[in-house]
């Protein structure tokens, strides 16, 4: 989750990310010896998960770094595991040119290359590659047609940073390891159920720490095209209780009253609640705004508590709760079952954010 601030390259083989098929590297998890996931139980899953991820060997994910294509890799050769579909022309993997740019005022920036394009003065120091991972479970009219859902969350963190009591690696166990292993473990679920209503899409994106990086390059390039997507449901920062939400198992949604989305939830009885901290403007911190912006209902779901470790070396994966994150993960799979297959959530009258002023952040701009 953010701090409040005011052509897709075909990836052949996944070039520079690697083959999904490769043997895994130290700290990408198991693909010998992989535990029987069936064998254990969800909260298991979710420590498994967790652990892969927020991982020293990852340091920290941060966008463009090794750390995160190595995370990209894990996280395709799940989906992969669990039968879901690739989502990008056979390949799980949407490569991102980037580029690592010095700005006039002396601040470096992560950018995508061939978007809005470098800043007047600003000194290219660095090309990069980074990517978004996307699966899919198709709906019976397949790719080609049909409407989808998208169900997301951004893997990527803030990497190698000034020590706190000698430890520099942000591991970004809850934010947002925690919601990754959601989305994974949701996948993992309906892949066994087979095709839904609609398609839905699972994008796991890079870059949301440095501006919606990831989810700007999907909007720009989308599997199915977004007239056709009627939905996002972004999961962010679920790995601990937040009493206001009702402690053990339960989350809340960003934005639950700006439209239909958040009625049908509460329809169905599913443990979600509406956003209980409205004054940080969480409905404008993830990357469920970008979505939102253009027309499509999109909310976050979190469980996030304000704790003290958020953006710090101490978001390690010991500190999750994992019988909680089990507990999400049925709310967060009932809520798109309801988006892939119930009515197409509508925005409430006056629901919907406007288009944030020129210059204005992905966070915090004006609803």
């Amino acid at each position: 989750m953010q701090t409040p601030i005011s052509p897709v390259i075909p990836l052949l083989c996944l070039l520079a990310l690697g083959c999904v098929d490769r043997p895994p590297t130290s700290g990408e998890g198991e693909a010998a010896g992989r535990p029987d996931l069936e064998a254990l139980t969800p909260p298991e899953r979710m420590e498994r998960l967790v652990t892969v991820l927020a991982a020293d060997s990852m340091e920290g994910r941060a966008t463009g770094s090794d750390g995160a294509r190595r995370a990209a890799r894990f996280i395709a050769r799940e989906l992969e595991s669990y039968g879901v579909e690739p989502g990008v022309d056979g390949l799980f993997i949407q490569e991102i040119p980037l580029y690592r740019v010095r700005l006039p005022n002396g601040r470096e920036r992560v950018m995508v290359v061939g978007t809005a394009g470098v800043p007047e003065g600003a000194e290219i120091l660095e090309e990069m590659r980074d990517g978004n991972v996307i699966g899919a479970i198709w709906g019976p009219s397949g790719r080609e047609a049909g409407e989808a859902v998208i169900l997301g969350a951004h893997f990527d963190h803030v990497g190698i940073g000034r020590a706190v009591e000698g430890d520099s690696i942000y591991n970004g166990a809850d934010d947002d390891a925690s919601g990754v292993a959601v989305v994974l473990e949701v996948a993992r679920l309906l892949a066994g159920e087979g095709p839904q209503a609609r398609t839905v899409l699972f994008l796991l994106t890079t870059g949301e720490e440095v501006g919606l990086a990831g989810t700007r390059f999907y909007i720009d390039h989308p599997v199915v095209p977004l007239e056709r997507t009627v939905a996002d449901l972004q999961v962010e920062m679920v790995g601990r209780p937040d009493s206001l939400a009702g402690g053990h198992g339960r989350a809340w949604l960003t934005g639950f009253e700006r439209s239909t989305l958040g009625d049908a939830l509460a329809e169905a009885g599913i443990a979600l609640v509406p956003d209980p901290r409205p004054d940080q403007r969480f409905f404008f911190r993830s990357d469920n705004i970008a979505f939102a912006r253009l027309g499509i209902p999109a909310h976050t779901l979190s469980s996030y508590n304000l704790h003290p470790d958020y953006h710090r070396p101490s978001d390690e994966a010991d500190t999750m709760d994992y019988g909680h994150m089990a507990e999400v993960t049925k709310s967060t799979a009932a809520a798109v079952r309801i988006l892939a297959n119930g009515e197409p959530p509508r925005w409430h009258p006056g629901g919907q954010p406007g288009t944030p002023a020129t210059g204005a952040g992905s966070g915090g701009g004006r609803p």
